[in-house]
């Protein structure tokens, strides 16, 4: 083997071999093992923080930055933030959370055909309903419906395992009542469609949401009160229907600038745009993720990355991948290795 394809797992020579034995830890922003840890949360600070963040003090913003942030915090209101792709939008979101603890993010990533629903709660009616005809038929009763065998679709019982059935989303979960805010990150609210942004308007002003399915048996609850579950898996109570905060969560929407947003949106919340970064802050981020020898090392790399990025769209994960692979693959054709990898986003298809 020559020396230029000894950092080769996948050889492409079609006889089967253990060089799979050989693979490297993964890049800290793809090692998904922390989340099995105990008391680890789901792993997700890591990965967008960086597993080295003690070393230096990563995205530390600026004046500006940090004015827009705090007064999100302040006003209580969503924080807009639009940059080009891999400028830390979504980052930025993580790391309110880690400094102020308030725990792991709650995340909305939007695409086309996102509703206003999907980030609210989703009502299995079929799933409910299907619980309800085996019980009615003497199968074994479901743990969601207390009702039991024969119980129906109006005894009491199914009524109070309702909740079971209800999940809340990102965002409804964001607004449950809480002493603290929990953080949602809305992820490219500009992929969306059309109506999206107007449908938000109402939720983010007042804070609350009805869930119709509860409200109209309320009086039929224990209490008033269901148990549904949340976007994090754990069971909350719910009172006569509705969701209202007590804290507002702070909210992060991001955009890449790929559309404009209507102005009653852009009323409600605090802009701030995220400039392209300097060589500072790159080698500020490639150190909190891959520590001070890989970033000493990728120093040239990144010098590079800003040369290319003053007339070609580039993102920074790229940047980390060119010098996380570089490295560890030890390959004599660096350069071209690292060209290959950090292409320009906007180039013509």
């Amino acid at each position: 083997m020559t020396e230029s394809s000894e950092w080769l797992i996948y050889r492409g020579a079609g006889e089967p071999h253990d060089g799979i034995d050989r693979l490297p830890d993964p890049p800290p922003w793809r090692d998904f093992t922390s989340r099995d840890a105990a008391g680890a949360g789901d792993g997700s600070q890591d990965r967008r923080l960086g597993a080295h963040r003690h070393l230096a003090e990563l995205h530390r913003p600026g004046a500006e930055e940090l004015e827009m942030i705090n007064a999100a915090l302040y006003l209580r209101r969503p924080l807009l933030v639009t940059g080009s792709p891999g400028a830390g939008k979504s980052t930025l979101a993580h790391s309110v959370a880690y400094e102020l603890g308030l725990g792991n993010v709650l995340r909305w990533s939007i695409v086309s055909r996102s509703e206003l629903q999907d980030g609210l709660y989703h009502y299995d009616a079929i799933a409910r309903l299907q619980d309800v005809q085996i019980a009615a038929q003497g199968g074994p009763s479901d743990p969601a419906d207390p009702g039991g065998p024969g119980s129906g679709s109006g005894a009491p019982g199914a009524v109070e395992g309702i909740g079971g059935y209800i999940r809340l989303g990102p965002l409804g979960t964001a607004l449950l009542p809480s002493d603290t805010p929990r953080v949602l990150l809305i992820d490219e609210l500009d992929k969306s469609d059309i109506d999206l942004p107007n449908d938000l308007l109402n939720v983010l002003e007042e804070g609350e949401f009805a869930i119709p399915e509860l409200e109209r048996i309320a009086d039929r609850l224990p209490d008033r009160t269901a148990e549904v579950l949340t976007a994090d898996g754990e069971k909350v109570p719910v009172r006569d229907g509705r969701v209202r905060c007590r804290a507002f969560p702070f909210v992060v929407l991001t955009s890449n600038g790929e559309r404009d947003f209507p102005a009653p949106l852009m009323r409600r919340c605090i802009h701030l745009e995220l400039g392209r970064p300097d060589h500072s802050r790159l080698a500020t981020f490639v150190r909190a993720h891959l520590g001070d020898e890989a970033a000493r090392a990728g120093d040239d790399l990144v010098t590079r990355f800003l040369e290319r990025s003053r007339s070609e769209l580039l993102a920074t994960d790229q940047l980390l991948n060119a010098i996380y692979l570089t490295d560890a693959a030890a390959t004599p054709s660096r350069d071209r290795l690292a060209d290959l990898l950090i292409q320009r986003l906007d180039r013509p298809r």
